[in-house]
Parts: structure tokens; sequence; C-alpha cells
């Protein structure tokens, strides 16, 4: 029997068990699975909160069993009953509501439901492309609503913490001017003004300093972001990020202020507590003992280098590597040298996929003594030692070296030394924040040659630096840092550029001439000239930071709704072709195939 007045509930499944037996409610949701016992029919109601069993029992409501023998999963009820307690031997000490029930006198089936095509119960494996097409049955699932609950969570801590400490939120528009600061835009026609276009905002960056030239003071925002990227497992075509600015502050402040905010973020949200300030380390540093610009600091295994102990060996790969400008470093394998010869061909072409030529592996024995490769033909006992000395490698540990340029060296050898923590279970459960400081400011593009900002060109030389900008660019360190925790960039920012000249500087460094700086950035050029405040900012990848709070290591976990890697929603079947009354509307033609026919401007 069903029952129109049934529609609103009184309590979610799981927010009764502090209420007396023979209470009478009314709850609604989901059937998650059926059992029919012949005199009584059970059925697992669920919503948002969890599970709860419901009672049909024949004697009471006879016209209720029947409907409920012909429940399909996933049907969406309304149930009115009365709070009855489990019999001991029934009891499922497992389920919040375990100890009780509801014995149903009313419902109303409002749908029926298909078979799901993939288990919405447990952990089972289930292809990602199957749940992303089908998000609205993923969500259901108990793992995926607390994953939502933790960014709902984060959400209203982080506002208020800016609130707090004097922040304004501000709106930003999402089309706007195309000002090249990286990735590539994505671009939105205008039909009112033909041939033109809006682009997306790759960040607020210009915006929000406009702000602080506006006297905003102290601006965030959480705000959607858009780069046309390529994909990445941890990064999505649309993306949410904490966007910060405060003028009349130094680096020291923004970091105590942010270092605060993680702590107040953990503590809200999971019940830790995070010790402060966070330790600091320079670009360099990360390099030369990480190989990382945003190193793991969970465990001690640092880069070592090798040069000059292995010069002279008359061992061609180092003797040509070292000829050439380059050198030797390496990294420790505690424990390793009992590895199979396919375990370290695996661990060789995690190294050649970053540039050098080959792994050297050495094994060190009970003694101390090396084994294992070509290389220790060339090497007397003296060198032997000192290599040994130079890893502090203990009788079992695989000494593991790449020759090369410095910069493919540090790469190469810090991807290894993250599979070999992995592989030995080293990192744990601590969390382990870093700043990583004074950055390069430019970054050298071979294949175009000339400069680009490793930031954004709107980021500050170090002060001792700025006299390079002319001379020596590769040379000049930046005023910009990162957040890195447990070896995932959280964010970064900068101190900001204030004065027009220097601004001129940078984009004269960055190949742009006069014209092409006033072209592209003219609007904000002339705002620098009206009284501009030192400020600068930082921006946290909303997304990345929840994968962290949330424990998963996918960040389209984290989003409702996200892309699949090759930009594609799997729900939507978006991106779709533009309609000819579209496309013409635009004024645009398109230079892809459609329908066997290629169109041509």
């Amino acid at each position: 029997m069903n029952h129109a007045d049934l529609l609103e509930r009184t309590h979610y499944c799981t927010e009764i068990t502090h209420l007396e037996p023979g209470t009478t409610i009314r709850v609604a949701g989901w059937v998650r699975k059926r059992r029919d016992l012949g005199n009584l029919v059970f059925i697992d109601l669920y919503d948002r909160s969890g599970i709860l069993q419901v009672v049909f029992d024949p004697v009471r409501n006879p016209d209720l069993v029947v409907l409920a023998q012909e429940m399909k999963r996933e049907s969406v009820l309304t149930v009115e009953g009365t709070i009855s307690m489990r019999p001991d031997e029934a009891v499922n000490q497992s389920m919040k509501t375990g100890r009780i029930e509801l014995i149903a006198s009313r419902v109303k089936l409002h749908s029926t439901s298909r078979v799901p095509p993939f288990h919405l119960i447990g952990d089972q494996e289930v292809n990602e492309e199957l749940r992303l097409k089908y998000r609205y049955l993923d969500l259901r699932r108990s793992e995926m609503f607390r994953i939502l609950s933790v960014r709902h969570q984060t959400y209203q801590v982080v506002r208020k913490f800016y609130s707090d400490n004097g922040f304004i939120e501000v709106t930003t528009p999402h089309l706007i001017r195309s000002t090249p600061e990286g990735a590539r835009d994505f671009l939105v026609p205008s039909r009112l003004y033909p041939g033109r276009c809006y682009a997306l905002p790759q960040s607020p960056q210009i915006l929000k300093q406009i702000l602080m030239i506006g006297g905003v003071d102290r601006y965030f925002q959480i705000v959607k972001c858009f780069r046309d990227e390529d994909s990445r497992a941890d990064r999505q075509p649309e993306f949410s990020q904490i966007d910060v600015e405060m003028s009349f502050v130094t680096r020291d402040t923004l970091f105590r202020i942010h270092e605060e905010l993680m702590a107040v973020v953990y503590r809200e949200v999971l019940g830790i507590e995070i010790q402060t300030p966070f330790p600091r380390m320079t670009y360099s540093d990360a390099l030369v003992d990480y190989g990382s610009d945003k190193p793991d600091i969970r465990f001690d295994l640092k880069l070592r280098d090798a040069t000059d102990v292995l010069a002279g060996s008359g061992y061609q790969l180092t003797e040509d590597a070292i000829r050439n400008g380059g050198g030797v470093r390496g990294v420790v394998y505690p424990g390793g040298a009992g590895l199979s010869r396919k375990q370290i061909g695996d661990l060789e072409r995690i190294v050649r996929s970053r540039g050098p030529g080959g792994l050297i592996t050495f094994k060190t024995g009970d003694g101390g003594e090396l084994t294992g490769s070509p290389l220790g033909k060339h090497l007397e006992p003296e060198r032997r030692l000192q290599l040994v000395q130079r890893f502090d490698a203990r009788p079992g540990d695989l000494i593991c070296l790449a020759a090369g340029g410095f910069e493919e060296t540090a790469w190469a050898l810090g991807d290894l030394r993250l599979e070999i923590a992995r592989r030995g279970n080293m990192t744990g459960d601590s969390l382990k924040f870093l700043w990583v400081i004074d950055f390069p400011l430019f970054e050298y593009v071979p294949q175009e040659s000339r400069y680009q900002a490793m930031h954004h060109p709107f980021t500050a030389p170090l002060a001792q630096d700025e006299n390079l900008l002319d001379s020596n660019p590769a040379l000049c360190r930046a005023q910009a840092y990162d957040l890195v925790l447990n070896g995932v960039e959280l964010g970064g920012g900068s101190v900001r550029i204030f004065r027009e000249d220097l601004q001129c500087r940078i984009f004269k460094a960055l190949g742009l001439t006069k014209q092409e700086a006033e072209n592209r950035f003219g609007f904000f050029l002339e705002a620098l000239r009206y009284g501009t405040p030192p400020h600068c900012g930082i921006a946290f990848g909303m997304d990345r930071l929840i994968m962290m709070l949330a424990g998963t290591d996918n960040l389209r976990d984290v989003i409702a709704f996200p892309k699949t890697l090759q930009a594609a929603c799997l729900l939507t079947n978006a991106p779709s072709p533009a309609t000819s009354e579209q496309m013409k509307m635009l004024g645009l033609k398109s230079l892809i195939e459609n329908s066997g026919k290629k169109e041509t401007t």
C-alpha cells in the first residue's frame, strides 16, 4: 500500500540510536539489499548517513510484505515505522544501527531502479571509466560521501579562518582577457565581438594584484581555475584553489599565517595536531639532496655526489659524463643487495626515463666489499672504500649511481629515491610540511632559444639578484615559495613585483618587446603607475589538499564531477560538437572533418 502523504523524513537512517524503542519515525533512502525469509522480509535502507535495517512483518501488515518482496536494489523509499531492539543473536556490531531496527508500518515507493552496472557496496574494484560514466551511482557509495563531507568541512574551516584573520573574500570574473602565463588558455569565442575571445582564468593572478592596488589589503577566494594542460594523474583541466594576496607584509608573515591555516584545518577536519613552524629548504638544496623541488622528507635518504671518487677511473660512462661538465651521483638502497636482476632492471628504467644512460649498481657484502658492477674492475681498493663511506653503505645495501648532467641525474635519482621508499615502506603515517624557497626566476627553453618564468612573470627577484636580470638571467633567484606536504606540492606563491620599471625589465628578460608587453599587459602596467603597495600571495590546490585530508591518491575521487585523463566528461559526453547554428552565430568555421567533409576558413 502506498501513501501519497509520505515524503519528508523525520530522521536520517543512523541518527536514531539515541531514541527510545517504540518511537515512531520516518526515514527515506535507497534499498541496499533485501533478504526474504518467507515469514519476514528485511531491507537495508541507506542514505548519506549510513544503513538501517527495516523489518516487514506479515502479521502486522501483510500488504507491505508483498510490496517489499517486489522491491529492487537502489529503489527509493520513504518508510514510517517504530524503533525496535534487535534480539541479542541478531545484533550487528559492525553497523552504527546494529542494535536496532525499524518495524515498517507505512511505505511509499517513489521510484524503482535498473540493475546498477557495478556494486555500490564495499571496496570492490570498479573500472574508473564506469564510475565516471555513472557518477550519480558512484556518489552513493559511503566512501564518496565521506570524501565530499571532508571537502565541505574544509571549505567551512578555510573561510572562517581567513575571515577571522581580516581577509575579504572577493569574487573575480571567469571571462577575462588572455594573458599568457604558462599553460594554454581555454578560449571562449564572443558572439558580440566576432573574431575575439575571452579566456577562462588559469588563476586570478593579475586581478588579485589589482585588488591590492585597489586597497583591499587582504584578499582570499576559493576559486575555480582552468588550464589546458597535457594529461597528468594529479591534474584536472578545471580545478579549485585557495587564492590569497596580502599587502604590507613580509614573506615570513605570510608563512606564519598559512602554517596556522594548515594547523587549524588538520585539527578541525581530522583532529590531528600539526607542529609549527614548518622547516624551510632552498630549491638548490632540495635538488642536491633529494632530486626534487617537492621533496618528501618523511624518510632520510639523501642523494650523494661521487664525482670526485670516480673521476679518472677510466670507465667510459662516468668519464664521458664528467668530461661533458656533468658528474656521478647516487643514492643507497638499504637492504637492496638481494634484489634480482629483473628488479634492478626495473630501477634502471626509472633512471633512463629521466635522461641518464643507465644505472650503475654495487652490492655491499658482509665485509664491506663491492660487487655486481663492471665499474668495479676500474676501482682500486681505496676508491671502493671511499665509495662505501660516501654513501654510509652497510652490508646488504645497494649503491645506485647515475652519470650525466646535474639536473638530469638529480631528477632521475629523485624518482628512484621515491621508488626505494615505496618498496621499503619508509614513509609511515607522519605529516611532514616543508617550505621550498628561492626558486630560479627563469628557466631556459632551448627549443625556442628564450627564457620563460619558472613561476609567473609577476614574481619579484631576490633583491641581491636584480643586477643579474640584464647580464645573466639564468642565475637570478626568485622570491618564490612552495608549500610541500609528504612530497606533494600543496601550493605556491611569491613576493610580487610592485614597480613598473622592474616589471618591464622582467618582460624584457623574457624576450618581450616593449610593444608586445604593452599589447599583452598594458592594462596591468597602467595600474602599477598609480601607487602600488608591496604585496605577496599564495595559492593552494584545494583538490590536492582534500586528497591529502581524505587519504586517497586519486585527485578525481575528491571532485564531484571530474574529467578523465583525456579531459573528457563521461557523464555528459563533453566536449561535444557545436551545432552549425552555434558556429555561425560566433562567426566560426571548423577545420576538422565533420560527416566526411572538411570545412576550411
